[in-house]
Parts: structure tokens; sequence; C-alpha cells
């Protein structure tokens, strides 16, 4: 299991995902889920994932030295994609043929499902952010929901349907991702520290900041302590109810 979100704000980007694999109880393993491509003014590529790893590995070796896409026939990698919404399409067709290439492992009960969410800015353009599924087609985010999860989204949901909007600060939203990242971690032991984080300016091809929050991370435990508290405060505060035997 895992967890990955993006924060798509009039600011700019955010995206955030754990790095705990599990293979069973005695088989838990630290792997990055969330890879930057480019940053260098020119091609910002942010690519979170959750499902199959082997899947996912094989899928971002195919679009990294290219895929022949089915609409032009031309080869193409993420090193060529002219857009966002064109790495996130290369990413699907690489993702949708390595299914089909593990196709045998269908006999063997083996789940190879895997799903990204792409994100960033390509030479200038404006900051998009999609959600590609494990069949190659995808989705991208909008205002008026301005965040997409893969992995184990439903603990860490409620607090961004309620605090997040477009007109979120960009340092406010990833306060945000890291309280529903809190959220996720208290109620599932398979997502757990470290947390990588990417954040990027809107239309903007470098990343503003690509960090690693470990157990040690000062912030993150003050957060996650300050969350708690917060939440006990606003129970205690509400009135017990009124209805009695």
């Amino acid at each position: 299991m895992t967890y990955c979100v993006g924060l798509l704000v009039r600011q700019g980007l955010a995206m955030l995902a754990d790095t705990r694999t599990n293979a069973g109880v005695d088989n838990v393993s630290t792997y990055r889920k969330l890879r930057v491509y480019g940053n260098d003014g020119e091609r910002l590529i942010a690519v979170a994932s959750a499902g199959s790893l082997s899947t996912t590995q094989a899928a971002l070796e195919r679009v990294r030295l290219g895929v022949t896409a089915p609409d032009t026939g031309e080869l193409e990698s993420l090193d060529t994609a002219p857009s966002i919404h064109r790495a996130a399409y290369l990413l699907g067709q690489a993702i949708r043929a390595t299914r089909d290439a593990m196709e045998g492992l269908k006999q063997e009960d083996v789940n190879f499902d895997a799903t990204l969410l792409v994100g960033g800015s390509v030479g200038g353009e404006p900051t998009r952010l999609f959600l590609v599924y494990s069949a190659g087609n995808f989705i991208e985010c909008g205002p008026d929901t301005p965040y997409l999860q893969i992995g184990e989204t439903k603990y860490g949901k409620p607090i961004l349907d309620r605090a997040m909007s477009y007109e979120t600060d960009l340092d406010e939203a990833v306060k945000i991702g890291l309280i529903s990242f809190s959220s996720t971690m208290r109620s599932n032991l398979a997502v757990g520290l470290p947390i990588d984080l990417m954040t990027a300016r809107s239309g903007e091809s470098a990343a503003l900041l690509v960090h690693r929050i470990d157990e040690h991370d000062a912030y993150y435990r003050d957060l996650n302590d300050r969350w708690s508290a917060a939440l006990r405060a606003a129970q205690a505060s509400i009135p017990r109810p009124p209805y009695h035997a």
C-alpha cells in the first residue's frame, strides 16, 4: 500500500508521496515513489506512483528510453514530450504496454496494476496535474477539486475536502497535504515515512523545492502532535448529545 497526493492551486503545484512498500509483515522496504524529470527551467515532469512496483519501474524505463506513440507512430519519451498532457499520455501508453507484457502473470494471481500522478510544466506552459490509470487513460485535476490522490486515499481525503481550495496558498497546501499524510499513517501502518515532497510555482519548469521528510524532521513531528491535540480539543469542545435513555 502507498499514499500519494497532488495539490494544484493558483500559486502552483505540490506533490507528496510516501516511500513504504509492503510485501508481507516481514518484508517492509523503502522505495522512492516520487520522481522528478528535467527540472532544468525548460522541463519539469513529476511522477508519483502507486500499485505494482515492478509495473511502475518497467513503465518508467520504457518511457525514459522511448515508446512508440499509437497516434503518431513516432518514438517519443519524457525528454521529447512537448507538454505535460503529452507526458501523461506517453506514461499511460507505457503502463498499458507493460501490463500487456505481463499478461501471463494473471495465471499466478499477481496484481500488476499501477496508477500515476503526473504534474509539472514544459516550456513555461500553465502547470497541470493528471491521474493516469492502469488502462492508460487519464483525467486532469481542476479548480473545483484541486487535488488528486492515489493509493490509500480514504483516511487523508476528509481534510483535503474541508480545507483545500484552488485559492489556498502553496505553503498552506503543503501543510494540509502533510496533515492528510498524518491522518493516513495514523490509521494504516502500510503507509509510512519518509515522505518525498516537490513544489513548483505555477508556469515554472523548475522545482521550488525537492525535499525528503523523515522521522527526525522537527516540523513534521510538531505538525503531527499539534494535529492530534487540535482534534482532541475540538472533540472536547462540542457539547455532549442531548439523547438519553
